[in-house]
């Protein structure tokens, strides 16, 4: 009995695993969409997949293999996860939004340059496409950031404590909205718990951003430069409560 039930679990979770190769690939997780999303390949040459390993409720799995050369300093992909359902409510009404990340580089080349980050939406209209015409902010968290690269703008705070962590806060447009990122101060977070809830009360309270802003969407992913790397999501998890 007990063999046959491992046999039975390992047939389920290869039946689950999806892998997409495709360039704009995406696949239903569960509460989440995995898409590919390599709207920057062609500042370079390369290739990446990204395996849906498992998902239930409000938590997620994957993996992405990426291998990117050229453009050095241009974002090929951002390989994401994003919650189909957590979106539409405005900063104030947000009681709480916790959320987990535990994620690791099973390998890596020597000298990448790639960011591991959350990209959270917000806007004046409660129903509007992130990254769009409605969109006003763009919110990074980078957990990870290799090689030498930099956020959007320029660093206009060092050290600031939010949410239990320590950043280093960079600034400044793309597009039609304002990018603020917050970059680890003290390198990989790689056990990430928080509550969404205190960036959000900082944005409001000491970087001008109205509290009637509505939620967009919220992303996870990693952003690839150049090199090569197996990045494994063990769990991603976010649940935003009103």
């Amino acid at each position: 009995m007990k063999s046959f039930g491992l046999s039975v679990l390992a047939l389920a979770s290869a039946a689950f695993a999806q892998t997409l190769t495709g360039a704009f690939d995406c696949v239903p997780a569960g509460a989440f969409t995995l898409c590919q999303n390599q709207w920057g390949a062609s500042a370079g040459v390369g290739s990446q997949n990204s395996t849906l390993i498992s998902a239930s409720g409000n938590s997620v799995s994957w993996e992405t293999v990426w291998n990117w050369a050229n453009g050095p300093n241009s974002v090929k992909t951002y390989a994401n996860v994003i919650h189909n359902t957590a979106k539409g409510m405005q900063l104030s009404a947000i009681k709480s939004a916790p959320t987990s990340w535990q994620w690791q580089y099973k390998t890596s080349s020597s000298g990448i340059r790639a960011d591991v980050s959350y990209d959270i939406w917000l806007g004046v209209p409660q129903v509007g496409q992130p990254a769009s015409s409605a969109s006003s902010y763009e919110i990074m968290i980078w957990l990870s950031g290799k090689g030498g690269i930099q956020p959007v703008g320029s660093q206009i705070l060092t050290g600031i404590e939010v949410a239990g962590h320590s950043w280093n806060l960079w600034k400044g447009p793309n597009a039609n909205w304002q990018v603020l990122s917050f970059v680890s101060a003290n390198g990989d977070l790689t056990d990430f718990d928080i509550d969404l809830k205190d960036i959000f009360n900082y944005l409001v309270q000491s970087q001008g951003v109205a509290a009637t802003q509505f939620l967009q969407g919220i992303q996870t992913g990693t952003e690839p430069f150049v090199g090569n790397a197996d990045l494994f999501i063990e769990n991603f998890s976010v649940e935003v409560q009103t």
